[in-house]
């Protein structure tokens, strides 16, 4: 049972020819939205400060559940009969406060990109916290599906409590884009307006159709 923090960080069909579990779709409240799409904003500038603003093939250590793709949140909607969005939204959260601090830590100071990730870590919580605010404290005291909650455990461990074949190295661009591309596919509603906008959840699954 995950119990809610009073801190803000207290979280710590598709397309395609594969066939998915039922996936219980809550709608996005309208209040995710308008912090969602800040941050979002911030999200697209992460090329220039991800990847310019860092040595070639640069790369940093990160629990190999913290490389969460498109392809996870499709595995678990697999795995998961009947499984709650809202689960993998609350997942998605927790998952990507461990991104960001993990690449804030590397960065020295006076380090180029460092100004820009923190302003989106706090773009971050701002959207964690209408997310929280905007539930019943009951939803974050739910029991997890087990194959979700194995992962929430795995992303809480304590690090020297790590063994090492569970670290990856991964590039800072790599991870926010993983983090662009999975708020888009839980958070859609807040998207679909957006001019050009794809759905990332429906070409993933056209991709791995061909």
């Amino acid at each position: 049972m995950v119990q809610l923090s009073t801190s803000v960080y207290l979280l710590g069909g598709l397309l395609g020819l594969f066939p998915l579990s039922p996936v219980l779709m809550a709608p996005t409240p309208a209040s995710m939205c308008t912090p969602l799409r800040t941050l979002n904003d911030s999200l697209s500038h992460r090329r220039r400060y991800m990847k310019h603003n860092f040595p070639i093939n640069y790369t940093i250590r990160v629990h190999h559940k913290e490389i969460f793709k498109l392809s996870d949140i499709n595995s678990m909607r697999l795995q998961v009969e009947w499984l709650d969005e809202l689960v993998l939204q609350r997942l998605w959260f927790q998952v990507n406060q461990g991104v960001l601090k993990k690449i804030i830590r590397v960065m020295p100071e006076r380090h180029p990109s460092r100004p820009y990730t923190t302003e989106l870590e706090r773009r971050f919580r701002d959207a964690e916290g209408v997310f929280v605010q905007s539930h019943p404290t009951e939803v974050f005291q739910q029991e997890l599906p087990e194959t979700i909650q194995d992962t929430w455990d795995h992303l809480t461990e304590e690090t020297d409590r790590v063994p090492k074949s569970s670290w990856r190295f991964a590039s800072p661009k790599f991870l926010l884009d993983n983090f662009c591309h999975t708020m888009h596919c839980l958070f859609s509603e807040c998207f679909a307006s957006t001019e050009g906008q794809q759905d990332y959840c429906a070409v993933f699954h056209s991709r791995k159709g061909r």
